[in-house]
């Protein structure tokens, strides 16, 4: 299984980020093709109370890395992440992982 995550810096204004991301950005991320399993989730805290670094986490799941490759290859895909710059004022780090058992 692989995962590929993004990971939401922290934005320079909270509430703008989490309005164009819930009624811009995440109807464009429905929007992409073959879309199975997917995960988003509000960063609350850090173990030791520190300041977090990210703000938000997303991950999409596959099956295998050529179905990641189909997947995020479609213009949908494309789209949605062409999107970032418009409003991820704190950086998007993107990584692929193998999932483990």
């Amino acid at each position: 299984m692989i995962k590929l995550t993004v990971l939401y810096g922290v934005p320079t204004d909270a509430d703008a980020f989490e309005e164009y991301y819930a009624n811009t950005h995440m109807p464009l991320v429905h929007k992409i093709p073959g879309l199975g399993r997917i995960e988003k989730a509000k960063i609350v805290g850090t173990p030791d109370r520190s300041a977090p670094p990210y703000h938000r986490i997303f991950e999409f799941w596959f099956d295998s890395p050529e179905q990641m490759n189909q997947v995020m290859g479609s213009q949908e895909a494309r789209a949605a992440t062409a999107d970032l710059k418009n409003f991820a004022t704190g950086g998007a780090t993107i990584v692929v992982s193998q999932v483990e058992d």
